[in-house]
């Protein structure tokens, strides 16, 4: 068995608020292999994108992490900033959601290039041209766009210049936040095949989180599922799809839309406030199945099959 490339060990990340402190992501483990595409999915409010960005510890100076995190023998939860820095961008890198407000729209692309290759390697500025035009060429972007600037391109073309940005370092770890946001399906469809080219050409590891369970069940080897900052279910993306445990997992597949769909279905309610979250199961307020039990006492964390985990009282009954 090889090392795993990532691998988080009781992670909580909590942010202080006037009100007190938000718990968004709270108590979470899971580990990560070389190669591997792990989809991290839930409704918005449930610790998606603080997970992300708590691997590359871009949080607010006034949260709290608690945990570890190991990444190459380094635990990301305690590095000090300088450390992490150099980390950043080089070995583990980040596709945002929106690129629109993430390039500097005083930049060019090839300036934007320059400074984050620069900022990991002392290289001429004419090398790094050169990764920069390797890298956009592999996104289907000629040279003669360097020196445009990001408002020059459509939604598609800044989102592909992102990701050739993240990959310029071939990173061992990219983070890839909703990639495909605001995206029409064919162009969507070309930046989820370039993402799995690359993954394999480079043999690295994806993390990526979205709302689409389409896209997850198409380029993705496992899946978490997420609630209130905590995992409720890991697994294969067939398990977890065929043969769901959690009720919240049902409830989000029932959710979707297919050809043969004649109605609508949603969960009731809302997700809860991280502040103060429901003691227990904290689906248990939504949830259709709960008894008194999921209010007063913390599920387990169970291998229902070979690596298909959940937390549920009566996981049982479900599979």
């Amino acid at each position: 068995m090889t090392q795993p490339v990532l691998e988080a060990t009781s992670l909580r990340v909590h942010y202080e608020t006037r009100r007190g402190y938000v718990k968004a992501v709270d108590g979470v483990s899971f580990s990560m292999d070389q190669s591997e595409t792990l989809g991290v999915v839930g409704e918005t409010g449930c610790g998606k994108s603080t997970l992300g960005k708590s691997i590359l510890g871009i949080l607010p100076l006034s949260t709290r992490i608690e945990g570890s995190l190991q990444f190459q023998g380094k635990d990301l939860a305690s590095l000090p900033p300088d450390e992490l820095r150099k980390i950043r961008g080089k070995d583990v890198a980040l596709i945002f959601q929106d690129p629109m407000t993430r390039l500097d729209p005083l930049f060019t692309i090839e300036q934007h290039f320059i400074e984050t290759i620069r900022a990991h390697e002392k290289v001429s500025k004419d090398e790094a041209i050169r990764r920069a035009t390797r890298a956009l060429a592999s996104m289907g972007i000629p040279e003669s766009r360097l020196k445009h600037y990001p408002h020059e391109f459509s939604g598609g073309m800044r989102q592909r210049i992102m990701i050739a940005m993240s990959l310029v370092m071939n990173p061992k770890l990219l983070i890839a936040d909703e990639p495909t946001t605001s995206l029409d399906v064919i162009v969507e469809a070309q930046i989820l095949e370039i993402l799995e080219d690359l993954r394999r050409a480079y043999k690295m590891s994806v993390l990526l989180i979205t709302h689409n369970l389409g896209i997850v069940a198409e380029v993705c080897d496992r899946v978490a599922v997420m609630y209130a900052g905590q995992f409720v279910e890991l697994g294969s993306v067939y398990d977890v799809f065929k043969r769901p445990v959690h009720p919240y997992t049902r409830g989000l597949l029932q959710s979707t839309i297919h050809m043969d769909s004649k109605e609508l279905y949603s969960i009731d309610g809302l997700p809860p406030d991280l502040v103060d979250p429901p003691a227990a199961c904290r689906f248990h307020p939504r949830c259709p199945y709960a008894k008194e039990i999921c209010s007063t006492r913390d599920p387990n964390w169970i291998e229902y099959r070979p690596g298909h985990f959940a937390s549920c009282h009566f996981g049982k009954d479900f599979l």
